[in-house]
């Protein structure tokens, strides 16, 4: 018969604001709109970020070799 009741009170009394903040992220989902700052930023960090790795890692791919060089060696291939 473990939890809280009417017999079985919390040791401790819950903060409100944490109780309420707690409540916001657990429902988040059903108040979320589509504003231009959320469009935005899901373009961002959907399309734009993983673009720019991606363009980044294909510019320097091959460029540098690690692999059995030693001290005043260029890594640099060209």
């Amino acid at each position: 018969m473990a939890g809280f009741g009417p017999h079985n009170p919390p040791a401790i009394h819950m903060d409100p604001a944490l109780v309420k903040w707690n409540q916001m992220t657990v429902n988040r989902h059903k108040y979320f709109r589509w504003t231009p700052r959320t469009a935005w930023i899901t373009f961002a960090y959907v399309i734009v970020v993983p673009a720019m790795l991606g363009t980044a890692g294909y510019m320097t791919d091959g460029k540098w070799d690690m692999r059995g060089k030693r001290r005043g060696d260029l890594i640099s291939e060209f």
